[in-house]
């Protein structure tokens, strides 16, 4: 049976759904907590930009349901240490989607300084969208990123991600929107 708070685990990553306390300890800036409640290293890298896992925060407390969709550590099964973290913006659906298409759900993810450029993006944001694929039916992906984010504009590209809008993000300045659609 279907368990949508469950691990979903790819050939190298696992990507473990981040419980509330140990949010709260990030966001209270103190990681050793967050570490030990976890049980896996968390680089100090995750307190330098926490909007992610802030806005994430607001939108559980808006809607429980989210919950499935909200943050992710990529945990290295190698290391056994966070190597980044993934993330739906929100539920399937939002308001703020439906002008590029029905059911969209979007979706952003960042990877530690030391474990970049080893395809840990890429695996972890094929298995997410597979996941919301396989288990919600969705088809339609949105990605936003900054025009000077060479690396990310060469992944979305790769997935078959088409440039759809320009925005300015109020957290993130200028950024690209792009769309995915899976065939039915």
């Amino acid at each position: 049976m279907f368990n949508p708070l469950a691990d979903i685990v790819t050939p190298r990553l696992v990507l473990r759904l981040m419980p509330e306390e140990v949010i709260a300890a990030c966001l209270s800036h103190q990681l050793e907590q967050a570490v030990r409640l976890f049980g896996t290293d968390i680089p100090a890298e995750l307190l330098e930009d926490m909007s992610g896992l802030e806005y994430g925060r607001k939108e559980l407390e808006a809607d429980s349901a989210y919950l499935p969709w909200s943050a992710r550590a990529m945990v290295s099964k190698a290391e056994g240490a966070v190597v980044g973290m993934i993330r739906f913006h929100s539920l399937p659906n939002p308001e703020y989607l439906q002008q590029y298409a029905a059911d969209a759900v979007e979706f952003g993810y960042e990877v530690f300084t030391p474990y970049r450029r080893q395809g840990y993006a890429r695996e972890a944001a094929g298995a997410i969208m597979k996941w919301a694929a396989e288990n919600f039916n969705i088809r339609h992906f949105v990605a936003s990123v900054s025009p000077d984010n060479e690396a990310s504009l060469k992944l979305i590209s790769s997935f078959g991600f088409s440039k759809i809008d320009e925005v300015m993000d109020e957290v993130d300045g200028p950024e690209h929107v792009f769309l995915r659609v899976l065939p039915f």
